[in-house]
């Protein structure tokens, strides 16, 4: 049994690898996935994740008409690891940038979640004219004050941290992640693919750096929320209500209150609500990218 449970999740992580292309980026390299035709969405992830997070959008995303496209941070998925890369929150944002450049694409729309929130955001500021729309998905806006969850905390410290991301390699990721990210979305193959996508090559020695690198500054803060009240695009925030890391009675009214926002919609899921609501995500996207064609 624990043979074959074994094969399938790593099965899970090869077909999701064969759907993408290798994406030569300066810095670090990395694998980018790409579907369907129409204006490009780029979709960034956060942690503990890679762009395995969209592998369920991406396809709805390109069946209303739209290009559903991710790619993995450097540390996390399929990306380089380099010992010597800068892994805050400015430095994946200054290689988001390259990245983009890389896969050859000039205006796009851009889906945000988690992390990869005040990275994007950070991406806003460098290049604001390129971005059509932006939909941001849990995430967070007001960094000096921002506390990790209970469960990325010890991800951060040294000896625990190292017991920590291990575990990810392991079973108990398949509680952690359902109590946490996800209701039944998921299998418990690609729960263990997670953790699998996270630790690989390296056991997780980069990813502890990301974890260390949050940038919870007032300076910061001050530069990413100057570039959202600043934009000339118009935007959106979706919410998994049930997410008990980044709860919604706290963290969507300090987005929308950034983006000048008034509401935000809810759909069902946890911190990673991509896997419980996909379809519903991607027609939201759809719907506010045809409402800027009016």
């Amino acid at each position: 049994m624990r043979a074959r449970c074994l094969v399938s999740y790593k099965e899970a992580v090869s077909k999701w690898e064969s759907r993408g292309k290798p994406l030569i980026v300066e810095g670090a390299n990395s694998r980018i996935w790409r579907e369907g035709s129409g204006e490009p969405v780029i979709c960034l992830h956060g942690v503990p994740a890679s762009g395995f997070l969209y592998r369920k959008v991406l396809p709805e995303l390109a069946a209303r008409g739209l290009e559903g496209i991710t790619f993995d941070l450097p540390g996390m998925g399929f990306a380089d690891r380099p010992s010597d890369f800068d892994y805050s929150w400015s430095g994946l944002s200054q290689w988001t940038v390259k990245a983009i450049d890389a896969a050859g694409i000039d205006k796009f729309h851009l889906v945000v979640h988690d992390i990869g929130g005040p990275v994007g955001f950070d991406v806003i500021r460098q290049i604001p004219g390129r971005i059509r729309s932006l939909t941001v998905l849990n995430t967070l806006v007001r960094a000096a004050s921002f506390h990790r969850p209970w469960v990325m905390e010890p991800f951060a410290h040294p000896i625990i941290g190292s017991l920590w991301v291990a575990s990810m390699r392991t079973p108990m990721i398949i509680p952690l992640m359902r109590t946490i990210g996800m209701h039944d979305g998921p299998s418990n193959d690609d729960l263990r693919a997670y953790g699998y996508l996270l630790t690989r090559v390296d056991g997780g020695v980069a990813f502890r750096k990301v974890m260390r690198g949050f940038e919870r500054t007032s300076e910061f803060e001050s530069r990413i929320v100057s570039a959202l009240k600043t934009r000339k695009f118009p935007a959106q925030v979706i919410w998994g209500a049930e997410d008990p890391a980044l709860k919604m009675s706290r963290y969507a009214p300090e987005i929308c209150e950034v983006l000048g926002l008034n509401s935000w919609h809810k759909v069902r899921g946890k911190h990673f609500l991509q896997e419980d609501s996909p379809k519903e995500i991607a027609q939201l996207v759809a719907s506010f990218v045809e409402g800027q064609r009016k």
